[in-house]
């Protein structure tokens, strides 16, 4: 039959047993500390009462008279001399000493060491049982000694003759060690009752302790919590997302990799979380406890952040926050912009060179030659691009034509006209036109958006690209209403934005955040050169870009006079 190995104790268990075992050995010692400290303490103290009682009847003028009219010299040991002594003054006062002070003797001598005064009269005239060389030698001791009278404490102190330094006998006081004990009994019994007390205040503090330890891990036992941190290593770590948490008073306690690799931190743990370094708006929804995903920049980064508060069983544990990298995402959604652009552009041309090929058809169709010819003609001179974009020949790049000439088609749709200005010239192509469309198209958008917003009857956007050397500067400019002022101071701040649009999932006010990356990524920038009230018809507000190292070829011959379109 298998014997069934007993549970192991629960940690709490252990660490209560633990502290009793601790608490209780560290009151055992102290007491017993206490005990040797208070014997040794009581024996000096009655040790000085002796001493004190001792010099009190070595200096009475009677107790130096007395003995030195027996020194010195052989007092004798016959009955008569004892009962001389037994009636003499010195006993009288040796018994009235012993009595006063509650001592167990005060004993006289001579020079020799007889007894001149002594509790037991029997004894008179006898050497005394102990050494009294030293007080005979003229100094005071102190000793623990036992006599014919029992074990004590006794003082002997030298007995000078009168108006003399001279040393003509001793008195012994003695105080039972059986007294030194009882008050050490006493104190002993008044510090166990404070021991125990102690202990159960102890015991209390133990239990209570125990109870905040289960709190403190939430039950779990240090191998589920091993377990648990194993396991929150290998998930929080090997994951593809981002994530940094923090306690109820916003102390960083995890972050993994991802998370530091994304947000550009570096966070120890215990550190509050607004000196870890992120980004206002990415601190904002935090803070905020944005549970719906928000897309952010930081750095090079374009990534999706949440954050969710933690609790257990009604417990504020915190809060974390997620961050997946959108940066790739954001990328292929720019060249897929781009490609839509361009078909746009190629639908709108098949369609417009379909209708123009019609009319060819038809005038060959019906025997009008000259006027086929004529059509043809106009059709290869002049392109559908031409038509669409009036002056978009001055820019040489196919990839910029037609993403403008897709704007164009845009812009129509939405009762807004797209020009291109006076001044613009691209030579050169582009090296990057991803990052160039991405810029060029955001500020086209909003600027089409603005003037559709505010005009009923139609209203103008103006585009002006520039190129020097490898270097593109575009202008945008349209004829809303322009930007309010206090707009205007946060406008490339993630998270502000003039509109409000809530099926766009993470909001707006990321778009002008995002090209200002791009282009100070290039080493250009993107900023608000006017905020509106220029002169007619641009009454709007008007964006100016730089974006170096984006055009190749960039030897341009440039004409003596700007081209006006």
């Amino acid at each position: 039959m298998a014997i069934e190995a007993a549970p192991a104790l629960r940690l709490r268990t252990q660490v209560l047993l633990l502290q009793i075992v601790v608490v209780t050995l560290t009151l055992g010692v102290t007491f017993a500390v206490f005990g040797y400290v208070s014997d040794q303490r009581l024996h000096d103290a009655f040790g000085q009462r002796a001493l004190a009682v001792a010099r009190t009847v070595a200096a009475d003028p009677a107790v130096r008279l007395g003995v030195a009219g027996y020194a010195p010299g052989d007092i004798g040991t016959d009955p008569r001399t004892r009962r001389t002594l037994a009636e003499g003054p010195l006993e009288q006062l040796a018994v009235d000493a012993t009595v006063r002070n509650d001592a167990l003797f005060v004993v006289i001598t001579d020079d020799s060491g007889m007894r001149l005064a002594h509790p037991d009269r029997g004894r008179l005239a006898e050497h005394v049982s102990t050494d009294p060389s030293d007080a005979l030698a003229g100094h005071e001791v102190i000793v623990q000694e036992e006599g014919t009278l029992g074990d004590s404490v006794r003082a002997k102190v030298p007995v000078l003759a009168p108006d003399s330094d001279r040393v003509v006998g001793q008195v012994s006081v003695g105080i039972s060690t059986g007294a030194v004990r009882d008050q050490l009994l006493d104190d002993l019994r008044t510090a166990g009752i404070l021991v125990a007390l102690a202990l159960a205040v102890g015991i209390a503090g133990s239990i209570l302790l125990a109870r905040r330890w289960r709190g403190l891990t939430l039950g779990l036992e240090p191998a589920e919590l091993a377990e648990l941190v194993r396991g929150q290593a290998a998930v929080l770590h090997g994951i593809g997302r981002g994530v940094l948490a923090v306690d109820a008073g916003w102390r960083i306690t995890f972050v993994n990799d991802e998370a530091s690799r994304l947000l550009g931190i570096d966070a120890p743990i215990g550190q509050p979380v607004e000196a870890v370094g992120l980004t206002p708006r990415v601190l904002e929804i935090f803070r905020g406890l944005a549970e719906a995903p928000t897309t952010a920049t930081v750095g090079s980064h374009i990534v999706v952040i949440s954050a969710r508060r933690v609790t257990h069983d009604g417990h504020d544990l915190g809060a974390v926050l997620t961050v997946r990298d959108r940066t790739d995402v954001e990328a292929l959604t720019r060249q897929l912009d781009a490609v839509q652009s361009m078909s746009t552009v190629l639908r709108a041309q098949r369609h417009e060179f379909s209708n123009k090929m019609h009319l060819v058809s038809g005038l060959l169709h019906g025997g009008h030659t000259e006027e086929a010819a004529r059509s043809i003609d106009e059709l290869i001179g002049a392109g559908p691009l031409g038509a669409a974009t009036p002056g978009i020949d001055a820019i040489h790049d196919a990839y910029l034509q037609a993403f403008l000439a897709a704007k164009a088609a845009h812009a129509r749709e939405n009762g807004v006209e797209l020009v291109l200005g006076p001044n613009t010239w691209v030579d050169g192509s582009l090296a990057d036109p991803v990052d160039v469309t991405t810029v060029l198209g955001n500020l086209l958008d909003n600027a089409i958006e603005a003037v559709r917003g505010t005009a009923d009857t139609g209203g103008l956007v103006e585009v002006e690209l520039v190129q020097e050397d490898s270097t593109l500067h575009i202008t945008v400019a349209d004829s809303a209403d322009g930007v309010a002022p206090e707009v205007a101071e946060v406008l490339f701040t993630e998270g502000t934005s003039t509109h409000v649009d809530d099926e766009i999932p993470g909001g707006r006010g990321v778009g002008l955040a995002l090209i200002r990356q791009i282009a100070r990524t290039h080493g250009g920038d993107v900023r608000l050169s006017s905020a509106g009230g220029g002169s007619a018809p641009l009454t709007g507000a008007e964006f100016i870009a730089r974006i170096p190292g984006v055009l190749i070829d960039s030897e341009v011959p440039w004409p003596r006079q700007p081209r006006r379109i």
